[in-house]
């Protein structure tokens, strides 16, 4: 989860959210508001308002907001 002593910049965000469909906790395909089950209730008004900030919709897939996954075996 993210902590709340963290500044919810879109990095910030964006590294939760790999490290959550890394784990195979969410996909790819879901939609960017899937998160808000592992963000605190509190603190979630906080990362939609810096994701609305950066042009994304809660109903915007999760891969929109990771972007492309890299392979180093590509």
């Amino acid at each position: 989860m993210i902590s709340s002593t963290l500044q919810y910049s879109l990095d910030v965000i964006q590294d939760e959210a790999r490290q959550l469909v890394h784990e195979g906790v969410v996909s790819r395909q879901q939609p960017i508001y899937t998160l808000c089950q592992y963000i605190p209730a509190r603190e979630w008004s906080c990362v939609e308002g810096e994701l609305e900030k950066c042009d994304f919709l809660l109903r915007d897939r999760i891969g929109d907001l990771i972007g492309a996954e890299k392979w180093d075996n590509d």
